[in-house]
């Protein structure tokens, strides 16, 4: 990975200034800047409007209790636009300007998790029940948001007793009382209900 890293910080200054000189050829050389100072002014603009955007439907989302991860990738994309487009150059300008395209992002953000996921580095988990949606509708499927975890309040109530099966219950202190020995109507001591 690191290799690729280098191989980019190589090459990204080489073509750069090779397209410079074909655009200087092409079109002169205060035209040229032009464009340059032109393609940061506008890649600014959007980068912020988008941005802004972007941080409007994550709060959204945290104020409805999901995690905004989309709109995470989203400001990471929009951040890395950003930069490339203010740094000069025409094929920086390029990739910059690709990122705000939110399809081409959403894909790019696909592809990502799904090299994350087949290298390992990322696991997922999906999972079923009853989520509770504003307006009092319930339906199946974990789309409750935060990876099917209900917020506290939410959600149905599962009441459940315990036993300790290890055999070390009468050796627990919280199961003895003043005296030392085990205290048969402790709630900890009684049988399951059936």
């Amino acid at each position: 990975m690191g290799f690729y890293f280098l191989a980019i910080f190589v090459a990204m200054p080489i073509i750069e200034i090779a397209v410079f000189i074909q655009a200087g050829e092409l079109i002169g050389l205060w035209p040229t800047i032009g464009v340059v100072i032109l393609t940061a002014i506008l890649g600014t603009t959007l980068m912020r409007a988008q941005g802004l955007q972007t941080l409007a439907k994550a709060q959204s989302q945290m104020d409805q209790g999901e995690m905004p991860i989309g709109a995470m990738f989203d400001g990471i994309c929009i951040l890395v636009a950003g930069v490339l487009l203010l740094t000069p150059g025409f094929v920086t300008d390029t990739m910059g300007f690709l990122l705000l395209v939110p399809p081409l992002r959403q894909l790019v953000g696909a592809k990502v998790i799904m090299k994350l996921v087949q290298s390992g580095n990322i696991r997922t988990s999906f999972s079923g029940g009853f989520s509770s949606r504003p307006g009092g509708q319930t339906g199946a499927g974990g789309s409750g948001g935060m990876g099917g975890q209900h917020p506290r309040g939410r959600g149905p109530i599962i009441d459940g007793d315990f036993e300790d099966v290890s055999g070390n219950g009468a050796d627990d202190p919280a199961n003895r009382s003043d005296t030392g020995t085990s205290d048969p109507q402790n709630p900890r001591n009684l049988p399951p209900r059936d």
